[in-house]
C-alpha cells in the first residue's frame, strides 16, 4: 500500500501507506481494495461513427461493405447529431478510465464534408477540462487534399487516411505524406488493413526516417500473415522510423477472416513479434457499435483482454499497450503512479493486475489533470440458497 500525493495536475510524491496521514477528506480519496493505474489512452477512435450501428444495421463481416453503408447513412447526418453520438461515447469511455483520446474524423462526401470535423471539434472543446482528445483526418483516396487542409485550418491535429484501400496505395501514402509534410503536423494513417492486401508499412517506415512529428500505422494487419523473415524486414524498417503502431484487436479480429471456412485467421497485427522487438506498441478500441463492428464496451480493459487471449502478450504488456504505451504513441507526457509524472489516473477494485482486467470492475475512480472527473460504484444482490422456494421433484 501506498499514499500518493497530487500538487497541480502531477504526482507530487508516492510514500508508504500512512505516511501522509489521514488527510483532508474534502480532497482525499480513501482507495482501499483499489488498484491505482496509469489511466488508458486511447490511440484509435472514431467519435463520429460511434453509436450508429442501430441506425444503419449494415451487412456484416465487409469492410468495404461498412464503408459504402457508412457513406449511405452520412448523406443524413447534421452536425449536431454527429457530436451528440461522439459526446456520448467519450464521456463514457471517460467514465471507464480513459483520460486521452485520438479519434479519427471522416471528410465526408457531399457539399460539406467537414460536418464531422466540426462536430468533434465542437465535442473537444466542451469536454476540454475532463479528458484529452486528438483529432485526425480521414479520406479517402478520392477526397481532395484541399479538404484535409481545411480541416487542418479548422482545428485538427493530424492527417490520415486509409491507402491500402486505393487503386494505388503508394500514391496515395505519398500524398498524405506530402500534405502533412507540407502543413507541418504528424501522421495517423491506416496501413495494411487486410489479410492480403499489399505491404506498405515498411514503405511508410522508410519514408519517414527523421521526422520530428509524430507517426503512427493503425491496425497493420498483412503483418500478421507475413512469413517470418519478411515480416522481421518490416519490422525492422519500423523500428529503424521509430514508428508507432497501433492494433485495434476488437474490430480487426470481427471484420477479418470472414471468407476462411476453417483455421479462421485471428486478424491481428504480429503482436507478439512488434513487441519483442521494442516497437513502440500501442492497442485501441477503434469502432464501437457501428458499420465497422456492432459491439463494444468503450472499456480499455476490454482491448487489453483481447490482446492477452489473441495476441498472447502478458496482461502487464497489454495493459501497458492501453496506458504507457498509448501515451507514447500519441506524444502524450508520461503519466501514472510515478512522482513528476501527470496525474492522469484510475483506481479500479482489486488488489492485482490480472484480476482487474480479468473482472472488469466497474467500481472506479477516474483522475484526470490531478481532478477526480468520475466515478462508478456497483451493487449486487444475490438471493440466498436458504431463501430459495422449493418445488416438487418433477415427474
Amino acid at each position: 500500500m501506498v499514499d500518493v500525493r497530487l500538487d497541480k495536475g502531477r504526482v507530487a510524491e508516492v510514500v508508504p501507506g500512512g505516511t501522509l496521514g489521514l488527510g483532508d477528506p474534502d480532497t482525499t480519496l480513501e482507495l482501499d481494495d483499489f488498484l491505482l493505474l496509469t489511466a488508458p489512452a486511447d490511440p484509435h477512435a472514431h467519435l463520429d461513427k460511434a453509436l450508429s450501428w442501430d441506425a444503419i444495421r449494415p451487412p456484416m463481416g465487409d469492410l468495404r461493405l461498412a464503408i459504402e453503408s457508412w457513406h449511405a447513412y452520412s448523406d443524413q447526418m447534421t452536425v449536431d447529431e454527429i457530436a451528440d453520438r461522439a459526446r456520448t461515447q467519450a464521456l463514457t469511455m471517460l467514465a471507464h478510465g480513459t483520460t486521452a483520446i485520438r479519434s479519427h474524423v471522416d471528410l465526408l462526401p457531399g457539399p460539406d464534408p467537414l460536418r464531422g470535423v466540426h462536430a468533434l471539434i465542437r465535442v473537444r472543446q466542451e469536454l476540454r477540462g475532463l479528458l484529452d482528445l486528438q483529432l485526425v483526418t480521414l479520406g479517402g483516396y478520392l477526397t481532395p487534399t484541399e479538404d484535409h487542409e481545411a480541416a487542418l485550418a479548422a482545428g485538427v491535429d493530424l492527417v490520415g487516411g486509409a491507402p491500402h484501400l486505393a487503386p494505388d496505395a503508394l500514391i496515395e501514402l505519398a500524398r498524405l505524406l506530402e500534405t502533412a509534410r507540407t502543413h507541418g503536423v504528424g501522421v495517423d494513417v491506416h496501413t495494411d488493413e487486410s489479410l492480403d492486401c499489399e505491404v506498405t508499412l515498411d514503405v511508410l517506415a522508410r519514408a519517414v526516417v527523421g521526422w520530428t512529428a509524430p507517426v503512427s500505422a493503425g491496425h497493420c494487419v498483412r503483418l500478421g500473415t507475413l512469413d517470418g523473415p519478411r515480416r522481421d524486414e518490416v519490422i525492422a524498417d519500423v523500428l529503424a522510423a521509430d514508428l508507432g503502431v497501433i492494433a485495434n484487436p476488437i474490430t480487426n479480429l470481427y471484420l477479418q477472416g470472414w471468407e476462411s471456412d476453417v483455421a479462421t485467421p485471428r486478424g491481428l497485427t504480429a503482436v507478439r513479434a512488434l513487441v519483442d522487438a521494442g516497437v513502440r506498441f500501442a492497442a485501441g478500441a477503434d469502432n464501437v457499435r457501428d458499420p465497422f463492428n456492432p459491439l463494444g464496451r468503450s472499456d480499455a480493459l476490454e482491448t487489453a483482454m483481447l490482446l492477452v487471449v489473441a495476441g498472447h502478450l502478458s496482461v502487464d504488456e497489454a495493459y501497458a499497450a492501453v496506458s504507457t504505451g498509448a501515451r507514447d504513441v500519441m506524444g502524450l507526457a508520461p503519466a501514472g503512479v510515478v512522482p513528476g509524472a501527470r496525474a492522469e489516473l484510475l483506481a479500479v477494485r482489486g488488489t492485482d493486475l490480472v484480476g482487474v482486467v480479468a473482472t472488469s470492475s466497474l467500481d472506479r475512480y477516474v483522475i484526470h489533470a490531478g481532478r477526480l472527473v468520475a466515478f462508478s460504484e456497483t451493487h449486487t444482490q444475490v438471493a440466498s440458497p436458504v431463501l430459495l422456494p422449493t418445488y416438487p421433484e418433477a415427474r
